[in-house]
């Protein structure tokens, strides 16, 4: 019987493969990076073939690592950057323009006008979201207007639309399978979250023909077959998921009023609301965080675009270090009578403030700051952020405010102790740091076990989640809130609409 699984996990900087045992416990890795195209200011794009080229790269060498050959696995999990917006031909398979990234700023006028029209309110009262460059309508509405053709197209029933899980599912199983999980249809603008159907208003709204999108499935269960030219035998593809809510299930996240929070390029904190799905008055999202069996479980969440991509800049952009692990060392050697707040709003700011036309800044400057200052500042920023998710959800949710917070954290920027520990004294919360880091992959690589029979239900599972460290507060109370009243004052000279 095949007891090993593979989690395919398509992120914004680099596609990466994982496999796994039975027990999740992984046994390979093998990583591509994909190249960011910034074709004007704001711009932001990937090629959907260097994805899939990568992808089917990746899924090979792990298995060759791992010892594995196709007939051991039992499946394939996906988990994949969000919102990030593919049109391709469906003939063919071949795209009609690069993809247009989550972090793409191109479509601000038209969800400017959208809500100078008063249709934000419907919009968020069906999707949980807000009107907002990062969704994926309004990008689905620029690739119909501006490639010579694709409306006609469109309208005719040759071009379908995906998010890069759906992309990738269709070619995995040779353009038989178009199909999306619940918990990324949930962040196109499109999907009525209640029912988890699309809706002909919303469509309308965004004149997105209904034909282009995908069949809406469960977290887990039969998507498809890969094709047997690929890895040498078909395997079953049996999960899939946005990368943040994978790593809620990853993290194990399970009860309301758990709370994960994943530092990659950028920052995305969801809260478990369990069945209640809450409407938040402070500018967070209403998601689906998973869908199994048909039930839906919801969350709060609370999108940061900029964090670990700020340590890129630091090193692609000033050059004050080689690679990113030099930051933490030269933070360290910050002046701390310096106070420096790096508002990090390169492509705008998102949750809970959602100002696209904001753009990064830097306060505090003095004569005797340099480098070391500018990246104490980057550290912290994620920190400063992450308490304005916090203070938003414990407003929307009666429930968070009445707990005890601990949060759960992941991804690159949560290996640095010196950032977990801000964060800490920021929250005045405990953080919660994984043995298992890669919470994305072990998240899709669990549903996938789920739907093959080889994993325990969600109790089982969050059973064996461990810790690998606890950071407890110890910033004292006057220093915590003058430097955060020292952020929120930075942001508000940010804002564009003050």
């Amino acid at each position: 019987m095949p007891t090993a699984i593979i989690a395919i996990d398509q992120g914004t900087t680099s596609t990466r493969a994982i496999a796994f045992d039975a027990s999740l416990k992984p046994l390979a890795t093998a990583q591509q990076e994909l190249r960011q195209i910034y074709p004007q200011p704001g711009w932001v794009e990937h090629d959907p073939e260097e994805i899939w080229q990568a992808t089917v790269a990746t899924v090979r060498q792990a298995i060759v690592r791992a010892g594995l050959a196709a007939r051991d696995i039992a499946g394939i999990g996906i988990a994949n950057q969000r919102e990030t917006t593919v049109l391709w031909d469906c003939a063919t398979g071949k795209p009609i323009q690069h993809a247009i990234v989550w972090q793409d700023r191109r479509t601000a006028n038209l969800c400017d006008a959208l809500r100078a029209s008063g249709h934000e309110p419907a919009i968020t009262a069906k999707t949980g979201l807000l009107l907002d460059p990062y969704f994926s309508a309004s990008k689905i509405a620029w690739l119909l207007e501006h490639v010579e053709g694709a409306r006609a197209q469109a309208e005719a029933g040759r071009l379908v639309f995906g998010t890069i899980d759906c992309f990738l599912l269709w070619r995995l199983t040779g353009g038989k399978v178009h199909a999306t999980d619940a918990s990324n249809a949930a962040r196109t603008a499109l999907l009525d979250i209640g029912s988890a159907e699309w809706d002909d208003d919303l469509c309308r709204m965004f004149g997105v023909p209904r034909n282009l999108l995908p069949r809406v499935a469960d977290c887990a269960g039969e998507f498809g077959i890969t094709t047997p030219d690929l890895f040498g035998a078909p395997i079953r593809i049996l999960g899939m998921a946005g990368d943040q809510q994978a790593a809620t299930i990853g993290q194990g996240c399970f009860t309301p009023g758990m709370m994960k929070s994943t530092y990659g390029t950028g920052c995305f904190a969801l809260l478990n609301t369990g069945s209640e799905r809450v409407a938040s008055r402070n500018r967070l999202l209403t998601t689906i965080a998973y869908q199994l069996a048909g039930q839906r479980t919801y969350a709060l969440e609370g999108a940061i675009f900029i964090a670990g991509a700020t340590v890129q800049w630091l090193r692609d952009g000033l050059k004050i270090i080689a690679k990113a692990s030099d930051v933490e060392p030269l933070a360290a050697r910050a002046d701390p009578a310096e106070q420096v707040y790096l508002v990090p709003a390169f492509v705008g700011l998102g949750a809970p403030y959602w100002d696209a036309a904001a753009r990064a800044a830097i306060f505090g400057l003095t004569r005797n700051c340099g480098g070391p200052e500018i990246a104490r500042a980057a550290l912290e920023a994620v920190g400063y952020q992450t308490r304005d998710l916090l203070e938003a959800m414990r407003a929307d949710w009666p429930r968070a405010a009445a707990a005890e917070t601990v949060l759960r954290v992941d991804g690159g920027m949560s290996a640095s102790d010196a950032t977990m520990q801000f964060l800490a004294d920021i929250l005045s919360a405990p953080v919660d740091r994984p043995v298992v880091m890669e919470t994305t992959a072990l998240g899709a690589a669990y549903l996938a076990g789920l739907a093959a029979g080889l994993c325990p239900g969600l109790d089982g599972f969050a059973a064996q989640w461990r810790l690998d460290r606890r950071f407890q507060p110890r910033m004292d109370a006057a220093t915590q809130e003058r430097k955060y009243s020292g952020w929120q004052d930075a942001v508000q000279r940010t804002l564009t609409a003050r």
